[in-house]
């Protein structure tokens, strides 16, 4: 399934690297914001496979998965996805940090693969905004990033004019098209492009035009 990602454009400059993360990870590719709530909470042990949302959380469930790949295309083990998002109702449940208690964490496996159960998150009330899931990546020894985030095709407020201010950004591509299991289940596919438009990436190709994540 092919996937793209919103890539908005800014006048002002970015940094090439912040300064480290609270775990000393340096941030990559310009601002983050709030990036070192990835590291709030971290387990100890990172499986390949993970939830985001509880089993309990209302909403539709879906599966997020894909594969991990480096500067040169091949699949990349022990790399930590960190993912958040809203509940059914577009509202980011308060929790001891920003993201909320809707969030989780995954590690790359031998052949690149990961996979996050959740639900279906919905889009902020009223504010005209897709669906969408946060999406940060931490390489042990090299830095911390956001990448594009999730947003889904079949959602109404992927309009036409949405996707024509799409083009592939950081990480690789971020719009998806979900489709429905017999169970009820919601699967969507997000590969990811290690340094894909990080600036300061070694080996990747700059981001001409981003915008921070949040």
């Amino acid at each position: 399934m092919k996937c793209l990602t919103v890539f908005l454009t800014l006048s002002l400059a970015v940094p090439v690297a912040c300064a480290p993360s609270d775990a000393g990870e340096p941030l990559l590719g310009g601002p983050c914001e709030d990036c070192h709530v990835v590291y709030q909470g971290m387990p100890d042990r990172i499986e390949s496979r993970s939830r985001i949302a509880p089993k309990d959380e209302p909403g539709e469930p879906l599966v997020v998965e894909g594969t991990v790949r480096d500067v040169q295309g091949k699949p990349a083990a022990g790399i930590i996805v960190y993912a958040h998002h809203t509940n059914a109702a577009g509202i980011y449940p308060r929790a001891e940090t920003r993201h909320g208690r809707i969030r989780g964490w995954v590690r790359s496996d031998s052949s690149g693969h990961y996979r996050f159960d959740t639900i279906r998150p919905g889009a902020y009330p009223n504010a005209g905004i897709p669906q969408h899931i946060h999406f940060h990546i931490v390489e042990a020894g090299r830095g911390l990033y956001w990448i594009g985030d999730i947003n889904f095709d079949d959602d109404p407020l992927v309009t036409d004019d949405f996707r024509m201010r799409l083009s592939p950004g950081r990480g690789g591509y971020g719009l998806c098209q979900p489709t429905k299991d017999d169970d009820g289940v919601w699967h969507v596919t997000r590969d990811i492009a290690l340094g894909q438009g990080i600036q300061g990436y070694p080996g990747a190709a700059p981001d001409p035009a981003s915008v921070t994540g949040e």
